[in-house]
This record gives C-alpha cells, structure tokens and sequence, in this order.
C-alpha cells in the first residue's frame, strides 16, 4: 500500500496516483526530500500501477535546490547531495508508467527539470519559470543537463540554461516546456485526465520506449558520469542570498 510521508502526500485516484510535494514555503529539495523521493520512486515501481500526477502545494512547484541549505554542506555532503539529485530527477524520467506533471506555480532550475520529467505537462497562468543554476553556481548534475537536452529544442536548452533568464509560462509553453496552458484552477484536473489517457498504456512497451527517447538520461545515471571535482562554486553562498533577496 502506497503511503505518504513528511513531503510527499500520496493519494489513489483508479488508475491514477496523485504525488503532492509538501516542503514550505516553496517545496525546495534539500538531503532529507531527495532521500524521500528516491524512497517513494521505489515504492511506487514495486507497488503501483497506471499512471502517476506530480504536483505541489502552496505557490510554487518546486524551487529545485534549496539555496540556504546547500551551501552550508560540506565536500562529502555536496557530493552527497549531487548524487542523490543525479539519481532523483533522472529516475522521475525514467519512471517506467506514464507520468504527467502539474506545474502549479513556480519552477526554477531543478524545479524546472523535474517538470520536464514529465511525459505530459500541464502549468498553470502564473509562476516563474528557469534554469537557473548559472546565477548561482551549481552545475547540473549529469541527469539533469541530460533531461534539458531530451526535452528542450538544442536551442531553447542553449537560450535558457546559459542566461538563467527566468519566464511566465506563456513564454515557457511557446518554448516547449510545457504542453497545456491553463487556468490555475484547473492545473491538477487536466492533469489528472491526461494521465488517464494515458494510463493505459503503461507496459513494457511504454517503458522501453520512454528508455530509447530518454537514452541520454540512462547513461547519466551511470556512476561513472558524476565527475569527482567540487560541485558548488566557491561563492554560492553569497550568489543564493541575492538570488533570495537577503
């Protein structure tokens, strides 16, 4: 039985099962979320079935990284980290069922990719939307530039992770990040109606398909691909408190 914890509310809906991220006040990964959702991903392979909506509560979808958190972590704690945000966002875009991402409000940098881990994704009017990671010296874990490249036009991943410019989501739509625009209080029912469409064809086929689109995800999941060097530059402390407005 699938059950929720400290940041994942997990709801059955038939064939669908609905994934809430519930970290206040903006649903930023720290150690303790990525170890969680690592945790739920396994759970949800070994006993779920049909297709999964992610969303989010409050305002924002997910500001990826936790910018107060991250720089105060040691060398092993950053490696730590990396390692387990390498193997959270690239397993969402692998996750072997149909899964479809209700964008409820903000996603910025490994918010933005975990959006992007959708098969379907549906966002709502408002929000900011970024790869951010430039402004603030964290370079993308091997999954995560890999998700850019699958699911973003060459183009577009070059314009948006190179200038960390951040965009509403009408302008992230025409970009291809998303697939539906709608009102924000219809985010989570189209999602929900586009996973049942797509429930059905979850199987073998599916997930092998999904594999061959995604393949550049598979190899960054290889230990291999995470390079043994410092992650975060030496002044993302003072970089995330502008970022944040401190």
């Amino acid at each position: 039985m699938l059950v929720s914890s400290r940041f994942f509310d997990v709801q059955d809906d038939g064939d669908v099962t609905v994934v809430r991220l519930q970290r206040p006040p903006v649903n930023a990964i720290d150690p303790e979320l990525a170890a969680g959702g690592i945790e739920l991903l396994e759970q949800l392979r070994d006993e779920g079935s049909g297709a999964v909506v992610i969303t989010a509560t409050g305002e924002s979808f997910c500001a990826g990284l936790d910018l107060k958190v991250a720089p105060t972590l040691d060398e092993a704690q950053q490696d730590a980290m990396r390692t387990a945000l390498n193997r959270l966002l690239g397993e969402w875009a692998l996750f072997p069922r149909p899964l479809v991402t209700a964008v409820n409000g903000h996603a910025i940098a490994g918010g933005l990719i975990l959006a992007l881990c959708g098969d379907w994704r549906v966002v709502g009017a408002r929000g900011s939307f970024g790869l951010t990671e430039v402004n603030v010296g964290v370079p993308y874990p091997p999954a995560a530039i890999a998700i850019v490249r699958s699911e973003l036009a060459p183009q577009t991943a070059r314009r948006y992770a190179l200038s960390g410019e951040l965009i509403d989501s009408a302008a992230a739509t025409a970009a291809g990040m998303f697939d539906e625009r709608v009102a924000d209080d219809e985010v989570l029912d189209r999602a929900v109606a586009a996973a049942r469409r797509l429930a059905p064809l979850a199987g073998r086929a599916y997930t092998a398909t999904k594999r061959t689109l995604r393949s550049k995800v598979v190899s960054a999941l290889d230990p291999a691909a995470l390079a043994a060097e410092p992650w975060l530059a030496d002044d993302a402390a003072a970089r995330a408190t502008k970022m944040l407005g401190g």
